[in-house]
């Protein structure tokens, strides 16, 4: 008889119950999960779904299978260890088959020689990749009058988010002004209620709400009073990402007084099911987010919105492809569930990407076409430009400066950083009533434990005009986002400008022989900064946007494998917030908020991959990232080539020819993708090919984590039949196959291809007819030219006589051996 017939996957965190140094674990153990097992156990049937098909959840054989596999992990763990000198946190069974344990590392060692165990990691941390875009890419005009208008856009997807929960009662989520919403029957997750009022986080709207932080508890990071034992968000970024994707259609965004326009998410009658295991202090644990993932597959789920990534490549496996996150992503996709993933936020420099896998859609963050500017007028006609999301003082005043350094209480408050006026009980009411107050921008405002929204409130306190924020000291890259705010302000982030207005200040304001001021001389009047100016030079790749070279292992050897997939809008985006919402200090209170990130440019994918998956309900996940991809723009919209954000030595920031490692495929563009043309699919077992033929990963690794032998004719990682094309380490020649079905009617497509001088490239067959529903193959053939180290890029673009454009991105570093 055997010990142990199934494959686990451990975690473990340091914490609080086994030892002192005990920590969490996820374990892999031979067997085969849900997904794929096909039989050959007494007593129970085959549960393995075919490739793109969801599990039936409701099947005996699936729930008796699960049971099963369970019973076995506690075996395994019962055998080993003494009761109480360990705690098993989850049971992994639907994508991996594992578990999550807290334990010390001695018996993890025990646990990785048992016969049976695969793998033993250590768990690790995760973090959140942290309105005007439904028009901006074209939806409301576009996209949702084919499903029906936007009453109809997203009917019946239900989109999963693994974040950091939900608030409600948002007007985003609200029912009451809906048409009623009906049952959906093929999705079986479930409601958790509140735990003091015992209502459900339900509603028709949201579907299925459930938290997972058994990981966090055993580390001894999650504190209840903060981070909810509930689906509730204790954060805002769970609510804001929930509303980019399926938000409420038409919510107006009212702060302070002023509406800045209607908000609506991308798939407005898409259905929202919450797994929460995001947490404001601390991100998340990866045996948290499996979990979560593992149950929204199981739950039924279309779509998965990730803005969350592992904090760095994992130390602990060879490879970017194969850990217990990405493997649990691939069960996902297996199941036929598009997972779009936040690129991550360690850009403009390269190799930053922290979404890494071809089964998953990584999204890179774009600037839209909205600008907020404001400026500062100055006694002596100068005119200084800032940002500030604020109404102007009046309009025909000019008004008194007086700066916060100069109007303290007492010398001895100096210990409080009063220039970030963040305190009013330090300064002067009756010296700053009536004036414009000038404070300083410090490293505080940086770590968020100053905020502008304090400042506003700190200025109307004192009985301010308005205030000025000054950025004297500014690293290069330092990104600064407006803030709205009801008093006239501004924040000048150009440091030659506060300099300017520093000069002036000290020239017009009189001390005495002790630096006191005599008399406040200075004026100037703050402008509108409320109205938007848009920008035909959008979209642009925003500066936090990570970067390519994709990399396969925590060495960085870089992958024959494009990354990003797409750009889509991240940053400045309003959504939603809830009111004891942390994550943005000059949010906190307020129902909406703007903020930017990767975390935000997911949701928008997922959105509008709600709205393909309605219009085509049997594409796979690959043929939905494909329509995304191959439809992208590689232009802005006054038709010039992308442009990305970028550092320099001698400036904060400079604008740059944009690349694929930049933009992938390019921006998206959702009222081409429902209608591709041809699409390049790929399955589970396309992806086992890939992690097969990528070299440097070893074979068991492959087996330990997908069960499956490698047995596969794709010759190349590159032979992936991804929409992209990309050869890391190019000698001489090298052919690449590439496979494209039709989703439309018979069309004849011109094949074209361009490539720097460095590869030459070429196509062939130069043209082809394709039937509706019928697959063709064509290849690519690259050859190095010249070595000069770096990646060339270039395309290739097949034009059908209906009008379809098929446009898949080439690179190519040249190498002589």
């Amino acid at each position: 008889m055997r010990l142990l017939e199934f494959g686990f996957v451990l975690v473990v965190v340091s914490a609080l119950l086994v030892s002192g140094d005990a920590e969490i674990y996820i374990v892999t153990v031979e067997g085969e999960p849900i997904i794929s097992y096909t039989g050959g156990i007494s007593g129970f049937e085959a549960t393995a779904v075919e490739s793109d098909e969801k599990i039936d959840t409701e099947s005996e054989l699936v729930t008796s299978y699960a049971r099963h596999l369970e019973k076995k992990h506690d075996m395994l763990l019962g055998l080993l260890f003494e009761e109480g000198t360990y705690q098993k946190l989850y049971s992994y069974r639907h994508l991996i088959n594992g578990f999550a344990v807290h334990i010390s590392p001695e018996q993890a060692e025990t646990l990785r020689r048992a016969p049976g165990v695969k793998s033993v990691e250590r768990d690790w941390k995760v973090r959140k990749h942290t309105t005007h875009t439904p028009q901006f890419l074209g939806l409301p005009t576009g996209v949702w009058p084919t499903g029906g208008g936007f009453d109809r856009a997203g009917e019946d997807i239900v989109i999963g988010f693994v974040d950091s929960g939900i608030y409600p009662h948002h007007p985003s989520f609200a029912t009451h002004n809906a048409e009623p919403y009906g049952p959906v029957p093929k999705y079986r997750g479930k409601c958790e209620a509140d735990p003091d009022t015992k209502r459900s986080y339900c509603n028709g709207k949201i579907v299925g709400a459930q938290h997972f932080a058994q990981a966090a508890i055993a580390a001894g990071a999650f504190n209840p009073i903060i981070d909810f034992a509930s689906p509730l968000d204790g954060d805002g970024h769970g609510s804001h990402t929930a509303s980019i994707a399926a938000g409420n259609n038409g919510i107006p965004v009212r702060m302070h007084g002023h509406e800045f326009g209607r908000a609506s998410g991308m798939a407005p009658r898409a259905r929202i099911a919450v797994y929460k295991a995001l947490y404001r202090l601390f991100g998340g644990y990866v045996a948290d987010v499996v979990a979560a993932i593992d149950q929204a597959v199981y739950d039924g789920v279309d779509i998965l919105s990730l803005s969350v990534g592992p904090n760095s490549p994992p130390a602990a496996t060879r490879t970017t492809f194969l850990n217990p996150f990405d493997a649990t992503l691939l069960g996902a996709v297996k199941a036929g569930v598009f997972v779009a993933q936040a690129a991550g936020n360690g850009g403009p420099f390269p190799k930053t990407m922290v979404s890494y896998s071809p089964w998953i859609a990584s999204v890179a963050a774009a600037i839209d076409d909205r600008r907020y500017k404001n400026h500062l007028m100055l006694g002596n006609g100068k005119i200084l430009a800032g940002i500030g999301l604020s109404p102007s003082t009046h309009l025909n005043e000019t008004y008194t400066l007086v700066a916060a350094n100069d109007v303290l209480l007492d010398s001895s408050v100096m210990r409080y950083s009063p220039t970030d006026c963040q305190r009013p009980e330090l300064l002067n009411k009756n010296l700053i009533k009536g004036n414009i107050l000038l404070c300083g921008y410090s490293f505080n405002f940086v770590v968020g434990t100053a905020s502008i929204k304090k400042v506003s409130e700190t200025a109307k306190a004192l009985g301010a005009v308005g205030f000025v924020l000054c950025v004297e000291n500014v690293s290069p890259g330092t990104k600064f986002d407006p803030v709205p705010v009801g008093l006239p302000g501004i924040l000048i982030t150009d440091a030659s400008y506060s300099k300017e207005l520093i000069n002036y200040y000290n020239i017009t304001t009189p001390r005495d022989w002790t630096g006191r001021v005599k008399s406040f001389e200075g004026t100037g009047k703050i402008g509108d900064g409320l109205m938007p100016i848009l920008h035909k030079s959008a979209p642009q790749v925003a500066l936090f946007s990570a970067r390519g070279p994709n990399i396969k292992d925590f060495s960085f050897q870089e992958a024959d494998l494009l990354k990003p997939d797409i750009l889509a809008p991240g940053s400045l985006i309003w959504a939603a917030w809830c009111p004891n919402g942390t994550d943005e200090p000059n949010y906190v209170g307020e129902g909406f908020a703007m903020i930017s990130g990767t975390s935000m440019s997911a949701p928008h994918i997922a959105g509008i991959a709600a709205l393909i998956k309605q219009k085509h309900p049997h594409w796979s996940p690959a043929a939905i990232k494909s329509a995304l991809m191959t439809t992208s723009t590689t232009l802005d919209r006054a038709g010039n080539p992308l442009l990305a954000q970028q550092t320099s030595e001698s400036e904060a920031m400079k604008l740059v020819k944009a690349t694929p490692f930049d933009y992938g495929s390019g921006h998206v563009d959702p009222t081409a993708a429902l209608d591709p043309g041809l699409i390049f699919d790929a399955g589970y077992k396309d992806y086992l090919g890939f992690l097969c033929t990528t070299p440097g990963i070893d074979i068991h690794e492959i087996r330990n984590y997908t069960h499956t032998p490698c047995n596969t004719t794709m010759g190349k990682p590159s032979n992936l039949n991804t929409p992209s094309i990309t050869i890391s380490h190019l000698v001489r020649t090298q052919v690449v196959t590439r496979t494209v079905t039709n989703v439309a009617e018979e069309e004849t497509y011109v094949i074209t291809a361009r490539m720097e001088p460095a590869v030459a490239i070429e196509v062939n067959p130069p043209a082809m007819t394709i039937k509706a529903g019928a697959s063709r193959q064509f290849s690519v053939t690259l050859t190095v030219r010249s070595v000069r180290g770096t990646y060339s890029f270039g395309e290739v673009l097949m034009k059908g006589n209906r009008g379809h454009k098929v446009r898949i991105p080439v690179l190519a570093n040249g190498y002589r051996r």
